[in-house]
């Protein structure tokens, strides 16, 4: 199997296209990185990754390995074929958005999730007219037994990984989340680098 590795950097977002078969790995460098991720049907952009489906097929809040992430026709698109990480990955919160940060203080064009998804398809000549829910990897949210949603740092370590298999042609779309205000990116508030590695799909 032929690799490539790339970085995508803090803050920033990128998308890949991958064909049925082939994986992607995203290696949390630093151990505190969240990733907000999106696939989207290579051939139609109206099927896109649905946390409600996900969640629904697999009876399950967080996405773990050997589960699929569902789409919006309730096809599966990517799984989670690998995970060193000891924590869950999130499908319950929104990407962060410039309404967001307007919230929590922070200034007019402060990076975010939500335009990290739109730059990253529009590169690749691409639009849609608004952001599907995005799969959380390495956010680590409870749920208490009232209901309560409890926001807490990654648990993840520097080095740990996931690899998503595409079950269809795929855009795979990340953003290394740019949230520096809540310790969603670690108790440092600080937005980190992390690697990706593309791995064909096996003869």
């Amino acid at each position: 199997m032929t690799r490539t590795a790339t970085t995508l950097p803090a803050s920033q977002g990128a998308a890949w296209r991958l064909r049925l078969g082939e994986t992607l790995t995203i290696v949390n460098t630093h151990g505190s990185q969240v990733i907000d991720t999106w696939a989207l049907n290579a051939d139609d952009l109206s099927e896109h990754s649905a946390m409600e489906h996900t969640r629904s097929k697999n009876s399950h809040v967080y996405l773990e390995e050997g589960l699929a992430v569902m789409s919006s026709k309730r096809r599966p698109m990517v799984t989670l074929v690998a995970d060193t990480t000891p924590g869950r990955h999130d499908t319950l919160l929104c990407p962060c958005s410039a309404e967001i940060y307007a919230e929590l203080g922070q200034p007019a064009g402060h990076r975010s999730c939500t335009g990290n998804f739109h730059e990253a398809i529009g590169a690749l000549g691409l639009s849609l007219p608004f952001t599907p829910a995005s799969l959380n990897l390495f956010m680590q949210v409870g749920v208490e037994a009232d209901g309560a949603v409890r926001r807490e740092p990654p648990v993840s370590k520097p080095g740990d990984s996931v690899t998503l298999r595409a079950e269809m042609d795929v855009i795979l779309v990340l953003s290394a989340c740019p949230q520096d205000v809540t310790p969603i990116n670690g108790e440092g508030c600080t937005p980190r680098d992390v690697e990706i590695i593309l791995g064909e799909a096996a003869a």
